[in-house]
């Protein structure tokens, strides 16, 4: 793609970074997640505030895009929300709306160094640092993000907060199930669970990420380099993030560490109520680790049938959908009989 446009794009890329020269040295395609196609650029600049060689990534809608995910406009408009709140992302440095160059909008960040995957990261203890440590920092940076409240300017497009986000959440979710057109009994009852268990609204709605949890963040060797993925991030309930951070889901087999198969839990509630000096209630957290399932096995769901109808083919999709069979059991392990209670 980038190099059937190396013309049009050092010449776009020459007027953002306000130089005299832009010479593409080398692009090429990087690792990421299924909504978003990135691609590392080694950039030689001639003048201006950017002069030398710069290491950017560019960010741009996959095919394989979701419908409810943030495109690269909006996610360029939540990092610099987040750097203002004191957010440790990648710098974003320009954003492309013009069709002309790439045929789609596209954004530009500054390359920051460090491992995202969730495997890696919980197996590969040399990554991090001092895991305690990285789990309470991950604490902080979230209370961070809950620090931006609505109305913020920039972030119109994520529209009016919802009165009621688990309610909300619920119904969204249902709508989706209905949308597979196929049985789903287990995610009717989990969905049912919440609908009967929800806690009450928060004090405050919050920006919540939407997918903040292990491999979506990047460490090196001394700790965290940056919050990734903001393709989710909406107006919420900011227990939803706590809950989907610890949810068993997202361990990779660590089940004893519940932050997010890196710590025990007690060190990430840490950071986060030193941060935003409010406490965290474990009961509103763990209706969200419930939710979390749920939405991972839509997810997973969605995913697969994408590839099961021809809309593409891809083993990651389908092995994706295979997820489904153990979020279901688990779904159902965290909500047995006993647990249900009179809605009224």
């Amino acid at each position: 793609m980038l190099s059937e446009a190396k013309g049009a794009l050092e010449a776009w890329m020459r007027q953002a970074a306000r130089a005299d020269a832009v010479s593409l040295a080398e692009a090429r395609p990087l690792s990421g997640g299924a909504i978003q196609e990135n691609w590392l650029l080694e950039v030689d600049v001639q003048g201006g505030p950017f002069a030398g060689r710069q290491d950017l990534v560019l960010r741009t809608d996959a095919p394989s895009g979701v419908a409810v995910s943030h495109g690269r406009a909006e996610e360029f408009a939540l990092l610099r929300a987040a750097i203002a709140a004191g957010v440790t992302v990648p710098e974003p440095l320009w954003l492309c709306e013009d069709p002309d160059i790439l045929g789609k909008t596209f954004q530009v960040m500054r390359k920051v160094e460090g491992v995202a995957l969730g495997t890696k990261v919980v197996k590969d203890p040399r990554l991090g640092g001092d895991r305690a440590g990285l789990a309470e920092r991950l604490g902080r940076e979230l209370a961070r993000i809950h620090s931006v409240l609505p109305p913020h300017p920039g972030l119109e497009f994520l529209g009016a907060a919802p009165a009621d986000p688990a309610l909300a959440d619920v119904a969204q979710l249902r709508a989706y199930v209905d949308a597979l057109g196929e049985p789903r009994p287990v995610l009717e009852w989990g969905l049912r669970w919440a609908e009967l268990h929800p806690p009450p609204p928060p004090e405050k709605l919050t920006l919540v990420h939407g997918d903040f949890r292990t491999g979506n963040y990047m460490v090196d060797e001394t700790g965290l380099t940056a919050i990734l993925d903001w393709e989710f991030a909406a107006w919420g309930d900011p227990a939803r993030d706590l809950g989907w951070f610890c949810a068993a889901c997202w361990r990779f087999g660590r089940n004893d560490l519940e932050a997010g198969g890196i710590a025990p839990r007690a060190a990430f509630y840490r950071g986060y109520e030193a941060e935003s000096g409010r406490r965290i209630e474990a009961e509103r957290v763990a209706y969200w680790e419930v939710m979390a399932h749920i939405r991972w096995d839509v997810i997973a769901l969605q995913q697969g049938q994408r590839h099961l109808s021809g809309a593409e083919r891809s083993l990651d999709l389908a092995l994706t959908g295979r997820r489904a069979a153990e979020l279901d059991l688990a779904i159902l392990r965290l909500t047995p009989p006993e647990v249900w209670r009179s809605a009224g």
